[in-house]
């Protein structure tokens, strides 16, 4: 029973957490308009893109789909920000209910999956459409730059470990 109960409440809290960060995430977007003038500054691709050496054929076709994707979800934004609202009510009946509804709970969990298993596919696909806007050796500079990348990062985790440790012993 603890086990279970210890259980519940782990999957509760991931559950807050997923939720508080995916509103944090909707109530930090900007328009379109403003992504849009971040990323491009005079038409010109920024970021890991402006490494590629793009045509102004395969920008275009890059900037169309990444529009297509943010108009997605600038259409579906207060639909969204309605199902998170009753998901957050529906969290807080659970949490202060005399016993846990593992029921409940669990049917939040699995609508919470199928959401992050949309989210995946959508961001997939978006990598997948704009791949093949790209050449052979775009593509190859691409995943040298994010293989750069990936190392940076596990470098400085390592980095950041190695100086908690030195501090934790003091």
């Amino acid at each position: 029973m603890k086990k279970l109960l210890l259980g519940s409440v782990l999957a509760a809290s991931s559950i807050f957490t997923v939720t508080a960060c995916t509103s944090v995430n909707a109530t930090t977007d900007t328009t379109p308009t403003a992504q849009m003038q971040k990323n491009h500054k005079d038409g010109a691709m920024k970021g890991p893109m402006s490494k590629l050496d793009l045509t102004a054929t395969q920008q275009a076709q890059i900037k169309a789909i990444m529009q297509n994707k943010r108009g997605d979800r600038t259409t579906d934004r207060a639909a969204h920000q309605a199902e998170r609202a009753q998901m957050d009510q529906q969290i807080q009946a659970l949490t202060h209910a005399s016993t846990l509804n593992t029921a409940a709970l669990n049917r939040l969990a699995d609508q919470q999956a199928a959401k992050q298993k949309q989210r995946f596919i959508e961001r997939v696909q978006t990598q997948h459409a704009i791949a093949q806007v790209l050449t052979a050796e775009q593509r190859a500079k691409m995943e040298q730059m994010k293989s750069e990348r990936q190392e940076k990062g596990r470098k400085h985790s390592k980095d950041r470990k190695s100086h908690d440790k030195q501090h934790q012993g003091m």
